[in-house]
């Protein structure tokens, strides 16, 4: 029964997985925020595009 205690115990203690999983949803966030700039953007950045590499 110890062993067992000991176990959850070590879970419990165990910090290191749940930095891991907060960093991941952070950058889900900020790709997600991405994807949707550019669908929306993406028109108006490729024209900018265009016009630069026409002038150069």
């Amino acid at each position: 029964m110890s062993f067992l205690t000991a176990l959850i115990a070590s879970f419990r203690s165990d910090d290191e997985g749940q930095g891991l999983a907060e960093y991941a949803l952070i950058l889900a966030l900020i790709a997600i925020v991405a994807i949707v700039a550019l669908l929306f953007l993406g028109t108006q950045i490729s024209g900018i595009l265009s016009k630069v590499g026409t002038s150069v």
